[in-house]
């Protein structure tokens, strides 16, 4: 497998506060990769680096051979990756089928204005995401929700919207924040049903942060362990779970 996303060397400091702390990794395409740690390990801040939410104190990050430093966050997309977040980011005074069509402002070909005459291209354009966004709502059965409003959606319900929003993108890289987060057992032995079919069927390469390991151990191919901003361990979930390292920071050192 070809390698997609690598970052190395990576450091980002808060004032006196390192948050990552010269980190290398690596995520190889079509790969489930996972990353796992205590609260306040650096996990979602290395996301919000590669979002470019961040700009790194020292280091690299390259996606496909393309300098992410390069681009600005609203560009990001635009090579392909696209994200979901700890805390549910949607529209809620929208439907769900409309959440999801945000997801393909990324692939717009028309103008102002030939929206405002609703020329024969904007129609076309128009039947071609409503398309790809009914193949995503068939992919997640939110059949029963499409033209619900999001405000009055279950928590779990809004949880699977936002994961269609960001396929509705077409990435191929897909960084999901804590998928599981908040989830009865149900939906998030649901979940991983979904993750594993993104990466088998969809052909989308997954890089997750997630506290919830028989969920990281169920899909992920590979896993990486951070405390402290700093790489603790990388293998298999297998390998990561009984490295003495990663006992010590999750348990600490009387369980090692």
């Amino acid at each position: 497998m070809s390698t997609l996303l690598e970052i190395n060397n990576a450091t980002l400091k808060f004032g006196g506060v390192v948050a990552v702390n010269d980190l290398t990794f690596s995520v190889d395409e079509g790969e489930v990769y996972a990353i796992v740690g205590p609260n306040g390990a650096g996990k979602s801040t290395v996301f919000n680096l590669i979002s470019r939410f961040y700009d790194p104190y020292a280091g690299a990050i390259t996606f496909d051979g393309h300098n992410l430093l390069d681009r600005n966050a609203d560009a990001v997309a635009d090579l392909g990756i696209a994200r979901t977040f700890q805390n549910i980011e949607l529209f809620d005074h929208a439907t769900v089928l409309q959440n999801l069509l945000v997801g393909r402002h990324r692939h717009r070909n028309t103008n102002l204005v030939q929206e405002m005459l609703f020329t024969p291209k904007v129609r076309r354009e128009e039947k071609r995401h409503r398309e790809a966004v009914e193949e995503v709502i068939d992919f997640l059965d939110l059949q029963p929700y499409r033209d619900k409003m999001i405000a009055g959606l279950p928590y779990g319900v809004r949880k699977v919207v936002e994961l269609g929003r960001a396929l509705a993108s077409g990435p191929r890289l897909l960084l999901l924040d804590e998928p599981a987060s908040g989830l009865s057992v149900e939906e998030t032995q649901d979940m991983r049903w979904w993750i594993d079919d993104i990466r088998k069927q969809m052909g989308i390469t997954v890089l997750m942060v997630e506290h919830d390991m028989g969920l990281v151990s169920g899909v992920s191919d590979r896993v990486l362990a951070l405390a402290d901003g700093a790489k603790l361990a990388e293998g298999t979930p297998q390998q990561v779970q009984s490295d003495p390292a990663v006992i010590e920071a999750y348990l600490g050192a009387g369980a090692a």
